[in-house]
This record gives C-alpha cells, sequence and structure tokens, in this order.
C-alpha cells in the first residue's frame, strides 16, 4: 500500500475477514493503522456480516475499533443515486451502494477493501482507491 490513507472503509468482506483474522487482511490492517488512518463501517455492514456462525466476542472487538456510519434517509436517497447513475439496481446492489456513498462522504484519501471491486468502481467512479479481499 503506498501512499498517505485518511481512511479505510470496510465492506461486508473487509469486515469478515477482519474477524476471521485473515493474515493477508491484517497484515493490511497493521499498515493501515500504524499510519494513522481511521477504520470505518456502515451500520448496515454488521448486518450483512452477522449470521450464526460469526464469532460475536471477535465482532464487537472489531466493531470497537472502526467508526460505524449510520444509513440515514438522506444517505439512503445519495445511495439510490448512486446506483442509478451507475446503471445498477436491486438488493443485490443495495448494500454495496450505501458503503460507496459512505465512503465518498469520508476524509480522504479513501480506501474501500471490498470483495466487490467491479461494482464498487461504478458506483465510486476513480474517487476512492478499491483494494480486493
Amino acid at each position: 500500500m503506498s501512499g498517505h490513507v485518511e481512511t479505510v472503509v470496510l465492506d461486508s468482506e473487509g469486515l469478515s475477514a477482519w474477524i476471521a483474522q485473515d493474515r493477508k487482511t491484517a497484515a493490511m490492517f497493521q499498515v493501515f493503522h500504524a499510519t494513522g488512518a481511521d477504520f470505518v463501517v456502515g451500520a448496515n455492514t454488521i448486518v450483512e456480516v452477522s449470521h450464526a456462525r460469526v464469532n460475536t466476542a471477535r465482532l464487537r472487538w472489531a466493531l470497537s475499533r472502526v467508526r460505524v456510519e449510520p444509513v440515514t434517509e438522506r444517505a439512503a436517497k445519495a445511495a439510490a443515486e448512486l446506483l442509478k447513475a451507475a446503471g445498477l439496481h436491486g438488493h443485490k446492489y443495495a448494500i454495496d451502494a450505501t458503503v460507496a456513498e459512505m465512503a465518498l462522504r469520508q476524509s480522504g484519501p479513501v480506501v474501500i477493501l471490498t470483495s466487490d471491486v467491479d461494482a464498487m468502481s461504478r458506483l465510486c467512479g476513480d474517487r476512492i482507491r478499491l483494494v480486493g479481499i
């Protein structure tokens, strides 16, 4: 990871990899943390990663180390506009759009750790650096 990063946004795969203590993800987190980057997740990402087999203690630990952004009416409307502009629609992209919208509001430079680089690049354009998980 070269260059300064102010904010790291995690989508569900980014948060899940952190919870699961994935080595590659943990190494990236250490680098970002050492440079003083803020970590951010959208509130609905918590819902997306929660399931019967999630390590609840690790989830709570991870959430204690990030800023959780709410999905407000204004954010939802802006996310809907991003979907429309990208030519995407439906539940498959709904949470991605809220993550993208939230990322676009953060202090830059911003990186999104994501499993869906294609959709995120359509939603964010070149305004956000994307790192595939």
